[in-house]
């Protein structure tokens, strides 16, 4: 009897990204996983967008739903996806970005030989012309199957995007993604991993991440908070988990996406009266959580040591950062 694949739905939240969205149709149309459903969300764009996704959904009936709805933000989006999907396994792709042919049909057989909750793809920050700006690669160290319970440094080790996994559906049976929020990915997938017994992992990039020109120079606002709430939400969440006795590991995921990940942040807000502030609520989470200047210092990611692995206008970032230069760092951003 002929193995039938099982079904992915493929979430695809959109808004005014009329430039981008038929790449990335496209690449989901091609996708040679043939059991796939692509839940398009129009998140209330007030650009062309509605008029490509019509346009796809008429083209394409038996593999793209199209739906419309007013304007709630990224999160709200997935969610309304999430509530109509019909796969055993769910993947989401932001609409200005795109993905391998083949991503779908490899995660689906990663995630159906292992068992796993959850499947992992490299990543590759890619420009307007398509040219590779930066390779992340997720957990170069790890077999293709890993027992959390055995490996559980890929809790802290993983960069928690939503668009580079593959979700066994079931995960989302109780959770969503938090509304109103910044950083949704942070509060919700570690949540998700903390669910999971068993994932698996490919080293192909297969998530095409672009690095849009016109979004690089915002300026980074207060809205970077919400990584620190995000972090302190999954902490609650992981006491009531299995996991709830590996705290080295809940150690060194408040280091990097607690700190680390702030600090990076702070980078880019240019408001003097917002960075100072940002600054003290990060010290007094690191305070709170007994987080030591030689704890950031002795950190390692994958083995090695984090700071060694950054370049060098990053590295001397943190270093000012941990000396409590702060006014140095004003000057150097």
């Amino acid at each position: 009897m002929k193995h039938v694949p099982s079904k992915v739905s493929v979430i695809v939240p959109v808004y005014n990204v009329e430039k981008y969205l038929s790449k990335c149709l496209d690449s989901l149309i091609s996708q040679s996983h043939q059991n796939l459903e692509i839940l398009v969300v129009n998140d209330g764009s007030t650009d062309c967008s509605e008029d490509i996704i019509r346009n796809y959904a008429q083209r394409y009936p038996d593999r793209i739903k199209a739906f419309q709805k007013e304007n709630g933000g990224l999160s709200d989006a997935r969610n309304f996806g999430i509530d109509r999907a019909t796969g055993d396994y769910i993947g989401f792709v932001d609409s200005d970005d795109y993905v391998s042919p083949v991503m779908f049909e490899e995660m689906t057989v990663l995630a159906e030989k292992h068992c796993a909750e959850m499947v992992i793809c490299n990543v590759l920050k890619v420009d307007e012309h398509g040219n590779i700006r930066q390779k992340l690669i997720q957990v170069p160290e790890m077999p293709e199957k890993i027992d959390l319970e055995n490996n559980f440094s890929v809790f802290s080790d993983i960069s928690y995007f939503a668009c580079n996994k593959l979700f066994k559906k079931s995960l989302f049976n109780e959770k969503r993604f938090k509304k109103n929020v910044h950083f949704e990915d942070i509060q919700l997938i570690p949540q998700l991993l903390l669910d999971c017994t068993t994932v698996a992992q490919t080293q192909n990039f297969h998530y095409h991440y672009l690095e849009r020109t016109d979004s690089i120079s915002k300026t980074h606002t207060e809205k970077g908070l919400d990584i620190l709430r995000a972090v302190e939400e999954v902490e609650e969440y992981f006491k009531t988990t299995k996991y709830s006795d590996k705290v080295g590991e809940l150690k060194n995921f408040q280091i990097f996406e607690g700190v680390y990940s702030f600090i990076a942040y702070l980078a880019f807000v240019k408001n003097d009266e917002v960075f100072y502030k940002m600054c003290e609520k990060l010290e007094f989470f690191m305070n709170k959580r007994d987080i030591k200047l030689k704890n950031l210092l002795q950190f390692n990611r994958f083995g090695k040591n984090y700071l060694l692995s950054l370049s060098l206008k990053k590295n001397i970032f943190y270093l000012l950062f941990f000396a409590g230069q702060k006014k140095l760092i004003r000057k150097f951003i």
